[in-house]
């Protein structure tokens, strides 16, 4: 038989001290007054419960914490399963985003590659007329027409490509929601937007050459 304080009789059982002052006023627990200090009687049977209750609760939460590292590993795994799945993914569309750009590139390249050769037989038959021609304004005649012709190809070129806004968004599967917000986009943006061209009162993309996801296309 053991007599303990008030807090070290809650420490030895696991409770609180007002648990102790309620269990002394129904009678489960005995107390006595030594020294005007209220001592808790704990008895050998009260002592045996109480380490067997810790040990019972000892043993749970071991098993508890073994369950949660448990599942903490089952879902690191899953998570480190999910990760490798998307870095492929990302490999696998940064690939794919490389040989476009490299396709586009040798596109290009092969169409001015096209157009210099243009250029060269354009110059070779001015050089053929200038040496048959004395007066200088026929020079500069021929000299102002190819570069017209020039011009013409570059525009041609470059209006082959152009689509009208109005014509892409119905071929597109927008709402009118939709249509009507990216109309508000480009008539706000088009005046300071290079990649925007404007004929009247129309607007032209070049879907080939630049980029309007910024324009929600």
């Amino acid at each position: 038989m053991s007599k303990l304080t008030i807090s070290d009789a809650a420490q030895f059982l696991g409770v609180s001290k007002e648990a102790i002052h309620n269990r002394i006023r129904r009678g489960t627990l005995e107390s006595v007054v030594e020294n005007d200090v209220k001592l808790v009687v704990i008895n050998e049977e009260e002592s045996t419960n109480n380490t067997a209750k810790k040990s019972s609760n000892q043993k749970l939460s071991i098993q508890g914490n073994e369950k949660y590292y448990k599942f903490l590993e089952e879902q690191n795994t899953k998570l480190q399963v999910r990760v490798d799945t998307l870095e492929g993914e990302t490999r696998s569309l940064r690939d794919q985003k490389e040989q476009m750009l490299i396709d586009e590139r040798i596109k290009i390249e092969n169409i001015y590659k096209e157009k210099d050769e243009q250029l060269k037989n354009i110059i070779n038959a001015i050089s053929s007329k200038l040496m048959l021609s004395t007066s200088q304004e026929t020079i500069e005649g021929e000299i102002d027409e190819a570069q017209e012709i020039q011009e013409t190809q570059d525009a041609d070129f470059a209006k082959s490509r152009l689509i009208s806004l109005n014509k892409y968004l119905k071929s597109q599967d927008f709402s009118k929601k939709k249509i009507s917000k990216i109309k508000i986009k480009f008539k706000l943006k088009a005046k300071e937007d290079s990649r925007v061209v404007t004929i009247g009162k129309k607007y032209y993309i070049d879907l080939q050459k630049y980029d309007y996801s910024d324009f929600s296309i």
